[in-house]
This record gives C-alpha cells, sequence and structure tokens, in this order.
C-alpha cells in the first residue's frame, strides 16, 4: 500500500511533486512492482487524481474516505479502514515521500518479515552518535567520552517502508488499543538515505541531487 495524500501543509501536493522527470508517487509504484515481491500493489488516497496515476501505471486503487485525507486523520485510522476491506496476511506500507529507498531495500524488508514470527516491521535508521533526550544521555554517559564506534546506535523510525501482520492489527484496532505498534516487533535498519522523507523543498531538492546516484548503484548490485 502506498499512502498518497492531496493536501500537505509544507510543501503542496508532495506526493506530485516532480522528481527526476516523475512524481513522487510513481517512483514508489514502479519501486514496488519492480521489487517482486508483492501480490498486489494498492495506492490508497482519498482524492481521485492518484486513480488515474495507478491505472495508468498497472496498479489498484482504493479511495478512501475524504475525512481520512485531512491533517487531522492518523496513519492508524486509514491502515485500519484499508485492512477491513483487503483480505491478506502481511501490508506493507511503501511511502512514496521516501524516494531513496531503493527496491533491493524493500525486498530485503519483505524477506524479512514474511521470514520471521513478527506482527510489526520497523524500518530504522542506526545513529552511532551520543544522543539526549530532554536533556539527558540516552546511549552514553556524561562520566567519561567513549568513541563513536563503541556507542550502542540510537534506532531511528524512518517510516520509509513498514510492515504489519493483518489479523495482529484489525484485532487491536477493534480493541481500542494502539494497532502501529500491536504485537511482537522487529527492525529492519536501512541507511540514512533510504529513510530520508521528504517534508520540506529543500529534501526534495537533496533527494533530486542524490536519486540517480543512489538507484544506479542499487541497480548495479541487484
Amino acid at each position: 500500500m502506498i499512502p498518497a495524500r492531496m493536501g500537505s501543509q509544507r510543501l503542496r501536493q508532495k506526493n506530485l511533486q516532480p522528481l527526476c522527470g516523475e512524481p513522487l508517487i510513481v517512483h514508489a509504484i514502479r519501486k514496488c512492482r519492480a521489487a517482486g515481491v508483492f501480490d498486489e500493489i494498492w495506492v490508497n488516497s482519498e482524492h481521485p487524481a492518484f486513480g488515474e496515476i495507478a491505472a495508468a501505471e498497472g496498479v489498484q486503487f482504493h479511495q478512501r474516505p475524504e475525512h481520512l485525507g485531512n491533517n487531522q486523520a492518523t496513519s492508524e485510522q486509514f491502515v485500519a479502514e484499508f485492512l477491513e476491506k483487503h483480505e491478506c496476511t502481511y501490508l506493507f506500507q511503501v511511502h512514496s515521500i521516501a524516494p531513496l529507498l531503493t527496491v533491493n531495500d524493500v525486498r530485503n524488508f519483505v524477506t524479512s518479515m514474511t521470514a520471521g514470527d513478527t506482527d510489526v516491521m520497523l524500518s530504522v535508521v542506526d545513529e552511532p552518535l551520543e544522543a539526549v533526550y530532554d536533556d539527558k544521555p540516552v546511549n552514553f554517559t556524561f562520566a567519561e567520552k567513549s568513541n563513536s564506534q563503541d556507542l550502542r546506535p540510537v534506532r531511528r523510525i524512518s517510516w520509509a517502508i513498514t510492515g504489519w501482520r493483518r489479523s495482529t492489527y484489525l484485532a487491536a484496532a477493534k480493541a481500542g488499543k494502539c494497532a502501529t505498534y500491536s504485537g511482537r516487533i522487529g527492525y529492519a535498519s536501512v541507511d540514512r538515505l533510504a529513510g530520508h522523507v521528504i517534508k520540506t523543498a529543500a529534501d526534495l531538492a537533496i533527494a533530486e541531487a542524490l536519486y540517480p546516484i543512489i538507484h544506479e548503484a542499487s541497480a548495479a548490485k541487484a
């Protein structure tokens, strides 16, 4: 499932912004098709314009209710709405706003989850540097200076790609619990660039500069 709202607060119509000549949403669709690991590929949006793009790219379209496309709607809500209407064992959400996530990244992530026994798989960027939260050290101590390579990395959730077991997600949602993190949680590392998410025009410019380099290197490894 590739989510795509028409509205966005910081970068207007973000999913339709061009990257290397194609809208971000198109890059995501083609990446999922090239990965060859999905039984079905769906674009999920409140706006029918994305349905036209999905049809042109040969994938399916789920039009969520309009109220699930506004700024107040959460992913928890629209993922549950999608899963209630579509039978599957696993749902993988691939964000179009993470264009530096490669085909190999997608393939490895899906393989890792389906081969394991987790209910949730989160993509994370491992940051091997000193981190503080609320002015307190997280992975080091103020009592001594450690070398960065000796630190336990902080794992930043990137949301570039996420996986859920449908049965666990819906059971939690119906019980009024947080479905996003329900059940056994696994983590799959992606590199910092794969975890680069488009929020602003500057983020998009960075992705534009790096996209050819990243994806040519990925294709060479496939």
